[in-house]
């Protein structure tokens, strides 16, 4: 038996093709060598994991990618996982990551497009689904958007709120879980570039910046995150510029500190929101395009400062490239 002072390792595989479960190893801190102690094949494809702790011991906690899908609790602190009280149903399919939360456990489940939550008992074990919060909408891939596809979920740095991101409909949401009931309460929304399927998202170390990968678009995309913002829970766009050629419309939104990028049909009638970023400061009070349609320029009234940046040709995503500080910013004009 392997103590809780050594280097442990736990690794994930499809028992649906050949794996052996979830295999726990021992890690060598001086030379990161591997070696297995055991594995358990208890929950059927186990295809992502995360630790936990209860009382001073460690907890692992599974998703079985599965139709149904289930998750499970086990002890980590033998050779061998141990299975701690029943495997649980998450009442979607397909549940491909999972993350702690708020005293439980969220699931999302790909092939559902839904994202599921399930208390944490006072020993580790998992109780019974306590919320299933379902996503609408679909992408422009017919094979792989055809409808919702949740890939990821995690806790916020702050631990404020549950982050979600939607391969299927080009988003990322955030939820509200509350820690006495298990109910998720959708927040609010982000859409990324149509096509480019997110699949998983990590924060900065300090917390205020947040990076999405796309899977169906080699893309990352860099989102400014404030938790106390979203806590604020209100937005007040402030300006709107449209493109010179008619193709692309961009807000300025107070509050959340944003550039909002819409594209707009060929009439003009109908826009569709494609991204939100960052603009660059705080409290934007106005937007400007320049003559030449290639830099859209941000006064942020509150950090005092004027942002501009590059305006992409192809999809109409704004991205920062410099500022200047001008107190209480709250218009640029341009000859």
């Amino acid at each position: 038996m392997v103590g809780n002072s050594a280097g442990r390792a736990f690794v994930g595989s499809f028992t649906s093709a050949g794996g052996l479960g979830i295999t726990a190893a021992a890690v060598d801190r001086d030379t990161g060598a591997l070696t297995v102690l055991g594995s358990t094949d208890a929950v059927p494809d186990p295809s992502f994991l995360a630790i936990g702790a209860r009382d001073g011991e460690t907890v692992l906690y599974a998703v079985g990618e599965s139709a149904p899908g289930v998750a499970a609790a086990f002890s980590a602190d033998g050779d061998v996982p141990a299975l701690l009280g029943s495997v649980q149903a998450v009442g979607g399919d397909g549940p491909t990551h999972l993350a702690l939360a708020a005293n439980h456990l969220v699931t999302a489940n790909y092939t559902s497009g839904s994202v599921t939550a399930l208390p944490v008992l006072d020993d580790g074990a998992l109780g019974p689904v306590s919320d299933v919060l379902r996503y609408e909408g679909s992408g422009p891939d017919p094979d792989r958007q055809e409808g919702p596809h949740a890939h990821q979920v995690l806790a916020d740095p702050s631990g404020t709120w549950v982050v979600g991101v939607d391969l299927g409909t080009d988003a990322v949401r955030v939820c509200a879980l509350d820690p006495a009931t298990g109910s998720l309460t959708l927040h609010g929304e982000t859409a990324l570039r149509p096509g480019t399927g997110p699949r998983h998202l990590a924060f900065h170390p300090s917390g205020s910046l947040a990076y999405v990968l796309g899977e169906l678009e080699p893309v990352l995309t860099v989102c400014r995150w404030d938790a106390a913002a979203d806590d604020a829970g209100r937005t007040y766009p402030s300006e709107v510029v449209v493109a010179h050629d008619g193709r692309f419309l961009w807000t300025a939104n107070r509050g959340h500190d944003s550039i909002s990028v819409l594209t707009l049909d060929e009439s003009g009638e109908k826009a569709a929101l494609v991204a939100t970023v960052g603009c660059g400061g705080h409290w934007p009070r106005d937007l400007t395009l320049d003559p030449s349609g290639q830099w859209l320029y941000a006064a942020n009234e509150r950090s005092g400062n004027v942002s501009w940046f590059a305006v992409d040709a192809q999809t109409g995503i704004p991205r920062h490239a410099g500022s200047i500080d001008v107190p209480a910013a709250s218009c640029v004009v341009l000859l």
